[in-house]
């Protein structure tokens, strides 16, 4: 699982959970049933995320690479010391 930088390529599905309702009234219950719903599958999940569905300013990069972060730092370091390339969820050059 080395061999690139995404390290679950052993997860058989992926998940995201996308709601959207338009009545504010509904806000309560629509937030409750989605939370439930997330909880309801959590026992089934790797705990891993995909890297794509983290925002840029969550700082989960590390959760979305495991055990490859740390190569991904070394390689930012040799590669773009300046972090040059940071405009997407950053590996930053140091760790």
């Amino acid at each position: 699982m080395d061999a690139t930088a995404y390290p679950h390529r052993n997860a058989e599905f992926l998940m995201n959970l996308h709601t959207r309702w338009t009545d504010p009234a509904q806000d309560d219950e629509c937030i409750a049933w989605t939370r439930e719903l997330h909880e309801a599958m959590a026992p089934h999940a790797t705990g891993g995320v995909y890297v794509n569905f983290i925002p840029e300013e969550a700082g989960e990069e590390r959760a979305a690479y495991r055990e490859n972060y740390d190569r991904l730092v070394e390689l930012k370091r040799k590669y773009d010391p300046d972090n040059l390339f940071h405009r997407n969820q950053n590996v930053a050059p140091t760790a």
